[in-house]
Order: structure tokens, then C-alpha cells, then sequence
């Protein structure tokens, strides 16, 4: 593994989707004059890529360029009339990773290029036109949110707030609040409805014609998948992560389960593991991944296939 090394201040950067939404990101350069690749962070749903920046920086200092970004309609990526935008949330895929993609392939045309995803970031590559060109992904908690794939122990909650409450409130504030009730960040309405109304194959959320292409999209896609999770991750059970990875039929999946045990903790959950508490443990591991394609944790793989 290589060095932790100097990296630079973040830059900010704006990209400029083909139906010109502008979103606004960041780019961390690599650190020491070395370049291993560039690194994609795909934030979660409703989640700021600001919590992202620690880890970018970290793969700064260990000779990646990492962009984070803010899906249309999140942080500042936002649009002054958040209920009028009309955004889906395919289009975080097909628009918005897309044109991420873009411009990291056009800055650095030959090295090669990583994608890290969480929670719903790492199923969004799947959508874009142009993700055949990435070389290699790790994803965490990766999963489309398909309600009977929540953990037992926390589904009826889930399903209440995100699936009832979520709608509701979308329905009354002609968007999600989700920031003045503390669940995440506001949502356009388009991209809450289409969550709360998740159906069994993500598919058939799109019209009739256009399936096709969706399926087309993630076949294309050959690069290698590790794709993590926690044992208490109540997102992402080995069922949620097995459904999406099963779009990725062109790629090469291995899928780990992770122990809070592993790194001396007493829970892990869906969103801990961007924490820089993790700087030492987690994110360390990774490296082995992203650098070398190398799984860190294999006494932790599970099968892909149910």
C-alpha cells in the first residue's frame, strides 16, 4: 500500500449535467506528486457529501484525486424552488453520476477510475451510459431500498417513516422536510415518491419502454464489485445487497459482511463507516481494495447469490 503523503486543499468544481443542471462538488487532489487514479465518492440518499470529505482527503493523502458531489436537489447542488425541480431519482444515475463521470474521465483520460458508493450511491452507477469505463467499485451498504429487504428487527419503523410518513409529508410540503425533522436532508418530491413507492425490481419504477435500457446499462458494467456491509446494518442485509448486485451481471461480485467485532466496536450500523474513526480501521482496509484489487476481509465473504 502506498504512503500517506501532503495533499492539497479541495478544490470546488461545478459540472454541468447534458440537461445543464450545474451540481457542485469538490476535487481532492492526490497528495506528493503521485497518482494511483481518481476516486468517485456517490453519497446516500439525503446524505451532504461534506460527510464524505474526510474520507476524499484521506484518499488524497494516499495518492488518489477523490470528487465528491451533491445529487441534484441535495446541498449544493440545490435548486432555488426545491418543490417545482421535477427531479427523479434516476436521474441521480442517468444525469448526475453520469456527468461526474465525465468529467473524471476527461481531466485524467488514461488513469484509471474507482467508484466508492454508499448506501444508494453504489447502485446509481448501474443507470449511467457511460459507467462501462470505470475500472473497479466498492460499495457499502449498497442497496435500492426495497422495504422487505430491511432488517426484521427495524422494518416496521422503516417502513412507517419512510414509506407513510415520507409521502405523506412529500404530499403536504409539495417536497420532503427532512432536514427540519432531523432524518437526513430535504428531497424533491420526485426522488421521495419514488423511494417510498421502491418496487421489487427498480426497473419497472421507469416507463415500460425504457426498461430495457436500464437493464442494458447495468449489463454494461464489467467492472469488479466488492461490495461491504455491516452484520447491524438495517439497510443493508445480505438480501438487499444481493438483489442489487444482481443488476450488476457483467461484473465480478464479492460481497463481505462485516462484525462491529472487527474493529473492537460495539455497533457499526448504515452510516458509520464514512466517520473518520475509521481512518485506522476501515478505511485503511480499503486501500487494499481500491489500490490493488485485493479483498481485505475474506473470511467475511458471503455468496452473492441467494
Amino acid at each position: 500500500m502506498a504512503m500517506a503523503m501532503d495533499t492539497a486543499p479541495a478544490e470546488p468544481v461545478e459540472i454541468i449535467c447534458g440537461d445543464g443542471v450545474v451540481l457542485g462538488g469538490h476535487l481532492w487532489p492526490a497528495g506528493g506528486g503521485r497518482r494511483t487514479g481518481t476516486v468517485i465518492i456517490n453519497a446516500a440518499t439525503g446524505v451532504l457529501a461534506r460527510y464524505y470529505h474526510r474520507y476524499a482527503r484521506f484518499l488524497g493523502e494516499h495518492g488518489f484525486d477523490a470528487i465528491t458531489y451533491d445529487y441534484r436537489g441535495i446541498g449544493l447542488s440545490r435548486p432555488n424552488d426545491l418543490k417545482h425541480c421535477g427531479y427523479r431519482w434516476s436521474e441521480w444515475g442517468t444525469r448526475d453520476f453520469e456527468a461526474v463521470l465525465g468529467f473524471a474521465r476527461q481531466r485524467r483520460p488514461d488513469g484509471p477510475l474507482f467508484v466508492v458508493g454508499h448506501s444508494i450511491g453504489g447502485f446509481l452507477p448501474g443507470l449511467a451510459g457511460n459507467a462501462a469505463c470505470i475500472d473497479r467499485m466498492l460499495t457499502v451498504g449498497a442497496q435500492y431500498a426495497y422495504w422487505p429487504d430491511y432488517a426484521r428487527s427495524h422494518r416496521l419503523q422503516l417502513l412507517w417513516r419512510w414509506h407513510v410518513l415520507m409521502p405523506l409529508l412529500t404530499a403536504i410540503y409539495g417536497y420532503f422536510p427532512g432536514r427540519r425533522l432531523g432524518w437526513l436532508e430535504d428531497l424533491p418530491g420526485g426522488i421521495a415518491l419514488e423511494w417510498s413507492f421502491r418496487r421489487r425490481r427498480v426497473e419497472d419504477s421507469h416507463p415500460r419502454k425504457e426498461r430495457e435500457e436500464v437493464l442494458a446499462r447495468f449489463a454494461a458494467v464489467s467492472a469488479p464489485i466488492l461490495a461491504v456491509t455491516a452484520s447491524d446494518d438495517e439497510f443493508g442485509t445480505v438480501p438487499a445487497i444481493r438483489r442489487a448486485l444482481a443488476y450488476y451481471s457483467s461484473s465480478a461480485t464479492t460481497a463481505v459482511r462485516l462484525l462491529p467485532q472487527d474493529y473492537d466496536l460495539a455497533e457499526i450500523g448504515h452510516f458509520s463507516l464514512f466517520h473518520d474513526r475509521h481512518r485506522a480501521g476501515f478505511w485503511r482496509d480499503t486501500l487494499a481494495w481500491l489500490q490493488d484489487g485485493v479483498n481485505p476481509w475474506p473470511h467475511r465473504r458471503f455468496e452473492t447469490m441467494g
